[in-house]
């Protein structure tokens, strides 16, 4: 279960009542909830601690005052790292979310933001390049002042040198924009970049299901037709109420190129079993010629299955046909540049 979008820490006692109850219908295994550090007190995560939540995800964004005050964020560095200790202190896992090319932000001040959080030691750190959402006041503010844009070579730099300084200290690489110490990885975001399926609640949460589920939960959804040829349903809340939604129809083979371009985002990449069975949907010259892309432009590369593997002149058609195992994973040019990556699979739909 993952409570997030907004800032859920605001609602206090009553995301507290929330998460209880949500626990009297089932005991996740991974319960999370976002949270700013000024909205997160030791006894609101005592609280949530106390009716099943297991996991805090904390919008800490960068340790420098100023940057923080340039994007409108009302904690300060002092603050955030309080914050760390109090979701430790209460037996939880933390993961903590950092932002790169933010206005006034140096290649000194990020490596100070990676020192900091490393010295806190959360389970869990992610690293998003700042992007402009239109309608934001700082998209505004950037339309009147060009050196409010974020600087995607300068981006690029952050996120190697957090990779170099995260890996460094333990904590791997799972992810495009996340890293764990071992057994922290988040499942709910694993969720998401390998097809399955998720249920998404409240006002603008986005689910996914299969025809299956789908089916199966049609009650939920009474104004959303079924589509026979369809084999993925993503659905978004309209209201509050739950009661409008609006759904979009993925075919078998669109499914598929999905699952693939999702798995990019993965640092173990589109394992074989995924790549024999998207074979089954998309034809095998076509899967193969898309590999072979990757393998061309340097945004991917045959590794092995497992740990004790090896792989030796592994071809894409083998591969595909269940002749070989391999994993085809993304290079730094495929984890830096993922957009070119997706856009080969996500091309096969």
């Amino acid at each position: 279960v993952y409570v997030g979008g907004g800032t859920p820490s605001l609602a206090g006692e009553r995301l507290v009542k929330l998460a209880r109850r949500i626990s009297m219908w089932c005991k996740p295994v991974e319960f999370t909830c976002e949270a700013n550090p000024e909205s997160l007190t030791s006894q609101l995560t005592a609280a949530l601690a106390g009716v099943g939540v297991t996991r805090i995800s904390l919008g800490v964004q960068t340790l420098d005052n100023a940057e923080l005050a340039a994007i409108g964020r009302i904690h300060d560095a002092d603050r955030a790292l309080a914050a760390i200790a109090t979701v430790k202190n209460a037996g939880l896992d933390v993961s903590c979310d950092l932002m790169c090319g933010l206005p006034g932000q140096t290649a000194a001040s990020w490596k100070s933001t990676l020192d900091g959080v490393l010295t806190a030691a959360p389970h869990h750190v992610s690293v998003y390049p700042l992007t402009l959402e239109e309608g934001t006041p700082l998209y505004r503010m950037a339309c009147r002042d060009e050196s409010l844009e974020p600087d995607e070579d300068f981006q690029a730099a952050c996120m190697d040198v957090a990779r170099e300084r995260l890996s460094s200290a333990g904590y791997h690489p799972y992810e495009v924009a996340s890293y764990a110490l071992d057994g922290h990885e988040c499942a709910h975001n694993i969720a998401y970049w390998t097809g399955q399926g998720y249920l998404g609640l409240g006002r603008s949460a986005a689910g996914m299901l299969d025809t299956e589920d789908f089916d199966r939960l049609a009650g939920l959804f009474p104004d959303v037709p079924a589509r026979g040829d369809a084999h993925r349903v993503r659905l978004v809340q309209r209201d509050d109420g739950a009661t409008a939604f609006e759904a979009e129809y993925l075919s078998h083979r669109e499914a598929a190129a999905e699952d693939l371009m999702l798995a990019c985002r993965m640092t173990r990449g589109i394992g074989p079993e995924l790549l024999v069975h998207s074979a089954s949907v998309i034809t095998a010259d076509e899967l193969a010629a898309a590999c072979d892309r990757a393998l061309e432009l340097g945004l991917a590369a045959w590794v092995p299955d497992h740990a004790e593997g090896h792989v030796g002149c592994v071809t894409s058609k083998d591969v595909i046909a269940g002749r070989a195992r391999a994993r085809l994973a993304p290079t730094h040019l495929g984890w830096l540049d993922g957009n070119m990556l997706f856009e080969l699979f996500w091309g096969l739909a």
